[in-house]
């Protein structure tokens, strides 16, 4: 089977996997610390900076989540709190009212159908209340320590870019990238394409000519045609 990639060409299966490989080396030699973007000390913790980081940068996040997590400690703490309070602390992230209702509803559903345990499986991670797929695997892979696919918006555009995957949605991001990418490579890698995107391969203003990628990347290739 070959697939169409960004810049026309086509690559098997096979070919990306050989690629993913090589993409995963030269981060690893950039970012030696695979490091999670977002501040947390207690499992629940990432959970929650994980439902508000949607539609919400990682810095924001960490900043109110700052205060949050000095006021409400444990997940007992969160399911027992007042919503309206905890969504005035969750403001600056925007949708504030309907992230702080997911956050208590989530903590009360740990608390009261899990023994207060973070759930092992996309399945049940995504049962919680404002847990989505992206979340649950952030959760799979730091908390659980098992292959994960985090296919946020640095994830969905590198890969893109560099001709690994053909779609931008990202459940189909992670369909595909979860047939190519070594399992006990996936949760890292997510980890290093956010530090990549940031200095590299950004949204607006990629750094092209001095990426440590760029003899491999299907963007670039397109770009000097």
């Amino acid at each position: 089977m070959k697939w169409l990639i960004f810049g026309g060409d086509e690559m098997t299966i096979k070919e990306k996997k050989e690629l993913a490989v090589k993409v995963i080396a030269r981060l690893e030699e950039v970012y030696p610390d695979a490091i999670c973007s977002l501040t947390y000390s207690q499992p629940h913790e990432l959970m929650i900076a994980g439902r508000l980081s949607a539609q919400c940068t990682d810095a924001r996040v960490n900043i109110v989540t700052k205060e949050l997590f000095s006021k409400y400690r444990s997940i007992e703490d969160f399911a027992d709190a007042n919503v309206d309070e905890v969504a005035e602390i969750v403001r600056p992230c925007g949708l504030y009212k309907t992230k702080a209702k997911s956050i208590v509803e989530m903590c009360t559903q740990l608390r009261d159908e899990h023994g207060g345990k973070i759930p092992d499986t996309l399945e049940e991670l995504t049962k919680l209340s404002g847990i989505g797929r992206k979340t649950a695997n952030l959760i799979m892979g730091d908390v659980h320590h098992k292959p994960a696919v985090v296919t946020d918006t640095h994830c969905i555009r590198i890969t893109g870019r560099l001709g690994l995957v053909k779609n931008k949605e990202p459940a189909k991001v992670e369909a595909e990238l979860w047939k190519i990418l070594p399992p006990e490579k996936s949760s890292d890698f997510c980890h290093r394409l956010v530090l990549f995107g940031r200095e590299y391969c950004k949204a607006r203003g990629e750094r092209c000519a001095e990426c440590p990628l760029g003899d491999i990347c299907s963007h670039y290739a397109k770009s000097k045609r």
